[in-house]
């Protein structure tokens, strides 16, 4: 991660996240403001949201009546004509201060949606939620499963699939900025409901649950571990899930509003939830500086893309023009690279024969049962239910196979004392071709060696260890109190074990 700027006397935006009040409506619009403007999250300027060329007679046309509604949103939406039934479903998110309409004209995604067909949603939000009209993905009234903005989001994709016969097992979700982190809270509360999302400049799921935890998502992401990252999905998803959404991301190493770092923690976020490590599987060039990073599932198919578009600022990638990979019109906001809403169609498989497509996994079935049997400092053992026709099993850990044994049970070893480890199990047959990966499952060995760390508290807050709330920092864990969130307040923390800090400011013995 590059080096975040630290909050100081002279920089352009306040040293400490105002304290947002609950009582007063006028305040809290006031602070959503700030929290925009503070950001320069997606001023639009007058005259660039005209529509676009549209590729067939169908237009946007808005729907009412999809609900109950609790997040007050609009839903419009986009379908090309003599759409057949059974085809995907895409939800595209705006940005701050954006429209549905806006969206549609610049994305790209109606051209994408006529080439391959299917259905395109467009949510739309507005100032009596959010005085930018920013989707509030940093509020969990809004952002966790069936509350607010994100209950909403999920009758509109029910109304679609009954209005449109949409296949409800191929709906896709994806958006800009604030709709790039309200996309990234979705793909966790429902992994049920989306197969696959695209995060454009956006933010870790659950990486924010106020407004001043979000403006340090924005501009120095906490740098917690993976499994730390994963578990913040699981633990917003429904219990019990074992199938997981893939992920494309796409980043400018040139935003200064939602810096780079967050697309790194994303990568590590749903990597740690497949349970596939973060070693690329392998890394390619595209047009427009855009450099693609692959992360296969254990069966060989994509399940996180990353794209880093070299030099480019804040915004959705877009390449005008009337080619197989173009789409999308420039705008504000909208920056002339490459085609993201094509390759993003592609990644997930809409155009029959793309990316999300990938090698298919062996007829066995998933093991079942995958449990872990016993640890030590640095060793831990699994257990399995036998699969019938496998002659082997495939152990990963990390997504990356370790072992393979004929026994339903395998002894990992020289492992990390107090360190957690991710595995999952696959079944092979005869011919050497692994089934799918079962469902996850972490272990943590035994023993725990505490460290100490000194620093201010704006540090102690970007490296995890603490965290800020109302202008103030708290010792992660703990909670306890360690005053002004900036970077003239230094202690030392001691973590006494993963995940948990305590003050230690006269002394740190390790």
């Amino acid at each position: 991660m590059g080096q975040p700027h630290p909050p100081h006397q002279h920089h352009p935006f306040p040293p400490h996240p105002p304290h947002r009040s609950a009582r007063s409506r006028r305040r809290a619009a006031g602070v959503r403001r700030w929290l925009t403007a503070a950001a320069g999250a997606l001023a639009l300027t007058v005259g660039l949201v005209a529509a676009g060329p549209q590729a067939s007679a169908a237009g946007l046309t808005q729907v009412t009546g999809f609900g109950s509604n609790p997040g007050n949103l609009s839903m419009y939406a986009y379908v090309p004509d003599a759409l057949p039934s059974g085809a995907p479903l895409v939800v595209a998110l705006h940005g701050c201060t954006q429209s549905a309409n806006d969206y549609y004209a610049h994305s790209g995604w109606p051209t994408v949606a006529d080439r391959h067909g299917f259905a395109v949603v467009f949510p739309q939000t507005s100032s009596a939620n959010n005085a930018n009209n920013c989707f509030n993905w940093f509020q969990p009234g809004d952002s966790a499963r069936d509350r607010g903005e994100a209950l909403s989001v999920r009758q509109m994709v029910a109304e679609a699939v009954a209005r449109y016969g949409s296949d409800p097992g191929r709906v896709y979700v994806t958006g800009l900025s604030a709709g790039g982190g309200m996309t990234a809270n979705l793909l966790a509360a429902y992994p049920d409901v989306f197969a696959g999302g695209a995060v454009a400049s956006g933010l870790p799921a659950a990486c924010a649950d106020s407004v001043g935890a979000a403006y340090t998502c924005m501009y120095s992401p906490p740098d917690r571990t993976p499994d730390q990252w994963g578990d913040l999905v699981r633990s917003a998803a429904p219990a019990g899930t074992t199938s997981w959404p893939r992920v494309a991301i796409w980043q400018g190493t040139a935003d200064t509003t939602v810096r780079p770092a967050n697309a790194t923690e994303l990568r590590d976020q749903w990597t740690d939830v497949w349970g596939i490590g973060q070693t690329p599987s392998r890394t390619d060039t595209l047009t427009g500086g855009t450099t693609r990073t692959v992360y296969d599932d254990p069966s060989g198919r994509p399940a996180v893309e990353v794209y880093s578009i070299s030099g480019m600022a804040h915004g959705l990638a877009v390449d005008p023009g009337s080619g197989a990979e173009q789409c999308g019109a420039t705008g504000a906001y909208y920056l002339d690279t490459i085609c993201s809403s094509h390759h993003t169609a592609r990644f997930w498989g809409l155009d029959g024969d793309g990316d999300g497509g990938g090698e298919e996994p062996g007829p066995l079935p998933a093991p079942t049962g995958l449990a872990v049997t016993g640890t030590t400092a640095t060793s831990v053992t699994l257990g399995w239910n036998a699969v019938p026709g496998a002659t082997s099993y495939a152990v990963l850990r990390g997504g990356t196979r370790i072992a393979t044994t004929a026994s339903t049970g395998h002894t990992d070893t020289g492992l990390a004392s107090g360190s957690t480890y991710r595995y999952t199990v696959t079944a092979v047959d005869a011919a050497g071709t692994a089934g799918p990966p079962s469902s996850a499952v972490a272990a943590t060995t035994t023993g725990f060696t505490p460290t100490c760390h000194t620093a201010n508290n704006y540090e102690h807050t970007v490296a995890g260890r603490a965290y800020a709330e109302g202008g103030r920092a708290y010792a992660r864990g703990s909670g306890q109190p360690m005053g002004l969130w900036n970077t003239f307040t230094t202690h030392t923390l001691q973590q006494t074990s993963p995940g948990h800090y305590v003050l230690a400011d006269s002394g740190c013995p390790v």
